[in-house]
């Protein structure tokens, strides 16, 4: 790709970029949020077509102009995307020939269509039939349906963008391990990612983007990248600590405490899905829950939050010391707690609506007046959020699907914020945003806790537990199953009472059996 220049409204996304990726090589593209990386991407391949952007790309010796991402795929250039583009209610076959159908004599041949997908499935790993549902499956096989899928247009180029921000470190491992394979078999690959130890794990070369330009490509061959050095590209500083230094906590007043809390699967209702599990959470401390995914920590976290996930909740909930029964978010609020979610696009944010819109409508009753909203007060606490939080845009009546995903990030913790919680859950709170952005939303959950709130956070990273929290919880398959202080918290002892409880679950299966 030679001089690609890429301009929106107001904004020039991509200024004379230079990318040369060589033939079976995994070419890693690393930058914060908005320093146009799946915007590169896009222009590749087509999603942005020929004629929206200046420059030139040359794929085996050839100029290209591709109209449509129909005419990248026609000579082996396909994308996967962030956001997984899949129909949970078609199959994994139906899913994996849309658009590419299989055709017989009389229509459509759903025995070759079955037939070809589960072949393309053997070759990604993913042991399931080719007539299961999507919705009945995890985040981890589905984003092999993707790639399963992208083998099945003759793939000669695969591009995949944060392939891992939805998965576990098994999940992310094994996906790693096969573009590795796909590698040995010829394939070349470009990878966007923000975490940088896969990056340093699987990449040959590595090419740094900020804000529009590229900063240089690095020779990775030899597996022993300076993560410094990278970071110094992507943000322009250094970075000398990825967790902002703050007081360990010493209160031992509860402000939050969950006794003997069990819920139940809102669909398959004999399935239980949180198990009798008790917590607390002291003022001005910030506790971590680890483990596995599929381990019940979202699960619980939504329970807690007015019932907004489950049947059959049982258990008992205090604040500030006073029992509670929340049936509903709203109730939730009232009483002082706040749930940031893991999925900001589909849960958290009204993508279409302003980030004034979304900064207040938690409680909305704040900037209003006689039951009408005041838009100039709306404005003021968006304004004030915006420059409070460092949030990158023009205006606060940008259109949130608009902005990039730390800065959406922001805009989430923003309306949390005003809905002034004593408690804030956080729910993975850094996926799928770069090592800049993830230093800022940490100061700003340290600011909280200098206020007097408490954080409960749940994240699959565990370094940055590690590096927040004060004490850690950690759970598997519903149930807690260790609880560490920061001080005596590594990820080797996370790891093991994760492994002990599944060894006993297994012991006892097999003693009832």
């Amino acid at each position: 790709m030679k001089d690609i220049t890429k301009e929106f409204p107001g904004v020039k996304a991509l200024n004379h970029v230079n990318l040369e990726v060589a033939r079976g090589e995994i070419h890693a593209l690393v930058g914060e949020n908005g320093a146009g990386k799946s915007t590169l991407m896009n222009v590749l391949s087509g999603t942005y077509p020929y004629g929206s952007y200046t420059g030139q790309i040359i794929y085996d010796g050839q100029e290209c102009h591709f109209k449509t991402v129909r005419d990248s795929e026609k000579i082996g250039i396909v994308i996967i995307h962030q956001e997984l583009a899949l129909i949970p209610e078609l199959s994994i076959g139906e899913n994996m020939f849309l658009g590419n159908e299989r055709k017989g004599k009389f229509g459509l041949d759903w025995d070759e269509t079955f037939a070809q997908a589960e072949k393309h499935m053997k070759q990604v790993g993913l042991k399931e039939r080719a007539t299961t549902l999507i919705k009945d499956i995890g985040t981890g096989k589905q984003q092999l349906v993707e790639i399963a899928k992208a083998l099945s247009k003759n793939v000669k180029l695969l591009i995949l963008d944060e392939p891992t921000s939805s998965l576990n470190e098994e999940d992310s491992k094994m996906l790693l391990d096969l573009l590795l394979q796909f590698k040995k078999e010829g394939m070349t690959s470009i990878i966007i990612s923000h975490k940088l130890s896969e990056i340093a794990y699987v990449a040959d070369k590595i090419t740094v983007v900020r804000d529009g330009s590229t900063i240089e490509t690095i020779d990775n061959s030899a597996r022993d990248i300076d993560e410094d050095r990278i970071i110094r590209g992507m943000v322009g500083r250094e970075l000398t600590d990825r967790f902002p230094k703050r007081p360990r906590c010493t209160s031992t007043e509860p402000i939050l405490e969950v006794n003997d809390w069990c819920v139940h699967h809102p669909i398959y209702t004999e399935k239980q899905v949180v198990s009798h599990v008790s917590f607390h959470v002291n003022r001005g401390e910030i506790i971590g829950f680890s483990g596995l995914q599929g381990a019940g920590r979202t699960e619980l976290a939504r329970s807690l939050f007015g019932h907004s996930y489950g049947t059959g909740i049982t258990g008992q909930l205090k604040i500030n010391g006073r029992e509670v029964h929340l049936k509903n978010e709203r109730s939730a609020i009232e009483a002082g707690l706040a749930y940031v979610t893991e999925d900001r696009k589909d849960n958290g944010l009204v993508l279409i609506d302003t980030i004034a819109v979304n900064n207040t409508m938690a409680r909305l009753e704040k900037v209003c007046s006689r039951g009408i909203i005041d838009i100039d007060q709306e404005n003021q606490v968006a304004e004030d959020y915006r420059r409070k939080l460092a949030t990158k845009t023009p205006s606060v009546q940008q259109a949130v699907g608009n902005l990039s995903g730390g800065n959406q990030q922001k805009v989430l913790l923003a309306k949390w914020m005003f809905a002034d919680p004593d408690v804030l859950i956080v729910d993975e709170p850094t996926r799928g945003i770069d090592v800049g952005a993830k230093y800022e939303i940490y100061c700003i959950m340290n600011d909280l806790i200098a206020q007097g709130k408490s954080i409960i956070m749940i994240s699959s990273e565990m370094p940055e537990l590690l590096g927040m929290c004060d004490r850690i919880y950690v759970m598997n398959e519903g149930s807690l199953v260790g609880e560490f202080p920061i001080e005596e918290a590594t990820q080797e002892k996370i790891m093991a009472a994760i492994l002990q409880s599944g060894k006993k679950e297994e012991s006892k299966g097999v003693l009832q059996a």
